[in-house]
């Protein structure tokens, strides 16, 4: 081990827990680490989770609530019309099938549920109306906390999703804004910022974060985290690339499980007392490291299964948590 990395790490540490923040030069230093410095990162990142926000743990679980058909061409995803995928298509599901999706999640121990859609967003929506009846209905029925996601708003959407019980709405960056044009190039970045601008401009808090291993660098990572910082987003999701046959990414190479675990801690150290949310593709890119996730500095983690894959299954979720001492939360941090 090379002792000036092993200072360096832990005088980091030291500075996050006294309260002061670190620089962007300083999280790109920290990306040059080898590997073999990379389980003391992971400890100091738990340290300064534990230090900030106990050890409880934001659980949720989605229901996929209108899938595929998508008119963007976002590279990574499934459900896009540009990219010939054996994912399904179906329109908007009821009231009763979220309602009882809802329940399943409350059953698995989640505390906050999450209405995902595909497409853009809301405006000229039909089922817009459709989603605000079944939130009233979930908060009505169950005791979870709400979130959704629903691409872009205006106002009046914001407005009446917050009157409906929604309390989080996610709405991701997914990369930096400098790599973004390799991802997508039928909406902006820019209208991403606006969304989340305005979601918190109505005193709703923001789920947002990204895909890593879509062949952005370090740097992109970085940007994105101290974006995700200045926005004051309150959950970041940090999702690995899961290359699916069919789309632009199918042949993309995996990153590697230390990077993966290096980018948890990393965020971190950015974000000391936020939630960082272990999400999609972590079964695949990980294996069996994946508990290592949970000692990195993760605080969230999305049970059960995702959009167009299957997860392990919350109970064993659940299971892994418990094993490490944690505690699924049962209020917002």
């Amino acid at each position: 081990m090379d002792l000036k990395n092993y200072n360096f790490i832990f005088s980091l540490g030291k500075k996050v827990l006294d309260g002061e923040d670190i620089s962007c030069d300083e999280a790109l230093a920290l990306t040059a680490l080898e590997d073999v410095d990379t389980p003391i990162l992971l400890g100091v990142a738990n340290k300064i989770r534990y230090h900030f926000t106990g050890n409880q743990i934001d659980t949720c679980e989605i229901v996929n609530a209108r899938s595929g058909t998508c008119t963007e061409n976002c590279k990574f995803c499934a459900q896009s019309d540009h990219y010939n995928t054996e994912t399904d298509c179906y329109s908007l599901l009821n009231e009763n099938q979220i309602l009882e999706a809802a329940n399943r999640a409350e059953a698995d121990g989640a505390f906050r549920f999450c209405i995902v859609t595909s497409g853009l967003g809301m405006k000229g929506d039909p089922d817009f109306a459709p989603i605000i009846n079944a939130i009233k209905l979930v908060g009505q029925r169950t005791s979870l906390s709400q979130c959704c996601s629903l691409g872009t708003l205006g106002d009046e959407h914001i407005a009446a999703l917050k009157d409906a019980g929604i309390t989080r709405y996610h709405h991701n960056l997914e990369t930096s804004q400098n790599f973004f044009k390799e991802i997508c190039t039928t909406h902006t970045y820019g209208e991403r910022i606006a969304t989340i601008k305005k979601v918190k401009a109505a005193g709703l808090q923001v789920c947002s974060g990204g895909i890593i291993g879509m062949g952005e660098s370090w740097q992109d990572r970085i940007e994105m985290a101290f974006l995700l910082k200045e926005l004051h987003v309150d959950s970041i999701p940090i999702n690995i690339l899961n290359p699916v046959k069919g789309t632009a990414l199918e042949g993309q190479e995996r990153l590697k499980p230390m990077d993966i675990l290096k980018t948890f801690a990393i965020y971190r150290f950015i974000l000391p007392d936020k939630i960082i949310r272990f999400a999609g593709g972590r079964e695949q890119n990980l294996g069996e490291l994946m508990p290592l996730g949970l000692l990195s500095g993760i605080n969230g983690m999305l049970i059960g299964n995702y959009l167009t894959t299957s997860g392990r299954g919350a109970a064993k979720d659940m299971e892994t948590m418990a094993g490490l001492g944690f505690n699924p939360c049962t209020s917002t941090f």
